[in-house]
């Protein structure tokens, strides 16, 4: 089903939230529109980021966090004592390798998509809560309902794309909005 179609099927503040998820997954899918694989792993300002970058690491944030929604901190692990290759790894989730193509980022990126908007729209109660992962970023036995992870997927996806939409200007002027 399309996020229209889902719409239909859903109360308002789960259409709420599909509609928002779809606005800010579309301005930063934008950014990235008619470039090379080469463009799209340039690195335009003092930041180490990039656009095939940002859509890798917005996609694996979302399938982590969809995951947590399901089964739990397991889903996006442990950040307390990461090692150095595990670190690394981590990193190259902000990269465009060059093995990667901007292509099938995209792909991935709107496949994970799907699957958030079909778990927005069959889960059964948006209150159930999961423990957050043990990260130096969250607080210690905070709980998180799926509501406020949808939110928070809604916050992070907007977050980079206004980075997104910096990088492609600094590129070759070309802006989201305006």
């Amino acid at each position: 089903m399309t996020v229209n179609e889902l719409r239909n099927h859903v109360t308002s503040e789960r259409a709420d939230l599909l509609a928002m998820l779809a606005d800010k997954r579309h301005f930063l899918r934008f950014t990235t529109r008619d470039l090379t694989d080469e463009q799209a792993r340039l690195r335009t300002t003092a930041s180490e980021l990039c656009l095939g970058g940002l859509i890798k690491h917005v996609t694996e944030v979302e399938r982590n966090w969809a995951g947590f929604i399901l089964n739990g901190p397991s889903a996006i692990g442990d950040f307390t004592d990461m090692t150095e290759a595990e670190y690394a790894e981590w990193a190259d989730g902000f990269r465009l390798l060059p093995e990667e193509t901007l292509a099938g980022v995209l792909a991935d990126y709107a496949e994970v998509a799907r699957r958030t908007d079909e778990l927005v729209v069959t889960l059964p109660d948006l209150d159930a809560t999961q423990p957050l992962p043990k990260a130096p970023w969250f607080p210690a036995d905070e709980r998180w309902s799926a509501r406020m992870v949808l939110m928070h997927i809604i916050a992070e996806t907007a977050q980079h794309a206004g980075h997104a939409d910096i990088i492609r200007e600094s590129m070759d002027g070309a802006k989201s909005m305006g």
